[in-house]
């Protein structure tokens, strides 16, 4: 029987997110980099007072309302940003509008795998480059890739670390297509790419209110670039993709950013914790500006342990691939959960070492 898809779509591997317990599960989640605080009690607020005219009529397309709270936060023109659902779609929508056959889409590995979806999905050709081991961002290979999309996650997943900004800068400067900089994880970190927006008009920032802000379930997210970009990609996206409920909820948690970086802050002192308790357990552990931590185990045993942690309720990310199989991604949690991860780790390991 002939297959209904097309042939790009029968050969590529779909993208697997990481493990979802179901509701009402007890269990220690720090396997897709949720933040563990709740949100803004401004942005619940929201949703505790829908008007049901939000659900009767369309949504604003544009997403203007929350577009507006963006442009005031961050102090960027309102019609230099994009609003999609979750800041996956904007990637979605970039690839799409930019990329086809051999106009290539192109970034360093290991990152997010799902870059390597999209270029399958559309399809068209893929470069992958590597980091090599100390994750130097590969300037030089990434221009000779010439890609008509350069996509850079700062920081990056599984890793952790920031690309330098002098770097984005230089690779920009030497770029011909799109640099995409996915800065999901920007709201852990020392600085951000958005003043390279002044200086560049092919630099796109992608941002998401999954991390910093407490909403992975919302889905919403933006990007950030000259209208020169955005013209093409508004042409792409979905009318209406975007619900009214949505970005009523994003815009007041944009505007709360007391309480964004009063969350970002504790996960962060949080992180810096965690990282010491790990590396007094023996674990090589890199350093992060992410909500995670990107450890290799001591025994190397990284699959064991993760199967042995789900055990005991906790789950972690486990990437069965070349050059992660023997490490572990954790995402930072409370000082309790952190405290059950390290006590539940220190458990394993010293019976681990008593049977041998």
């Amino acid at each position: 029987m002939a297959s209904f898809f097309r042939s790009n779509v029968d050969a590529m591997a779909p993208y697997v997110p990481g493990e979802q317990a179901p509701p009402g599960t007890k269990i220690i989640k720090l396997n897709t980099n949720e933040n563990p605080y709740p949100p803004s009690s401004q942005a619940m607020s929201v949703l505790q007072n829908i008007d049901s005219e939000y659900l009767r009529r369309y949504p604003d397309p544009y997403a203007n309302e929350f577009r507006q709270a963006v442009s005031d936060v961050l102090g960027v023109p309102r019609d230099w940003i994009i609003v999609g659902n979750g800041s996956d779609e904007i990637l979605n929508v970039l690839i799409r509008a930019c990329s086809e056959g051999v106009r290539k889409i192109v970034y360093p590995m290991p990152t997010y795998v799902l870059y390597r979806t999209l270029g399958a999905m559309q399809p068209t050709e893929t470069i992958e480059v590597s980091y090599g081991e100390d994750f130097k961002l590969p300037i030089e290979e990434l221009v000779a890739a010439n890609g008509a999309v350069t996509l850079i996650a700062s920081p990056n997943s599984p890793d952790g670390h920031a690309v330098p900004i002098d770097d984005l800068r230089c690779l920009a400067s030497r770029l011909e297509g799109v640099l995409a900089i996915d800065e999901a994880y920007v709201d852990f970190a020392e600085e951000s790419a958005l003043a390279l927006l002044n200086e560049f008009d092919n630099v796109i920032s992608l941002r998401t209110l999954s991390k910093g802000y407490s909403l992975a379930g919302l889905r919403l997210g933006f990007g950030i670039a000259n209208p020169k970009i955005l013209s093409g990609l508004f042409k792409v996206k979905d009318s209406y993709n975007i619900d009214a409920i949505a970005c009523a909820v994003g815009e007041k948690a944009m505007r709360d950013q007391f309480y964004k970086n009063e969350c970002c802050q504790k996960v962060k002192l949080n992180r810096t914790k965690l990282a010491l308790s790990l590396q007094k357990l023996d674990f090589k552990v890199w350093e992060s500006q992410a909500n995670f931590l990107f450890v290799q185990p001591p025994n190397a045993k990284a699959e064991a342990l993760y199967l042995e942690l789900k055990q005991h309720g906790i789950l972690v990310r486990y990437f069965k691939q070349p050059g992660l199989d023997d490490k572990l991604r954790i995402t930072v949690g409370t000082d309790e959960q952190n405290q059950t991860l390290t006590d539940t780790l220190s458990n394993i390991l010293y019976n681990c070492l008593s049977q041998t």
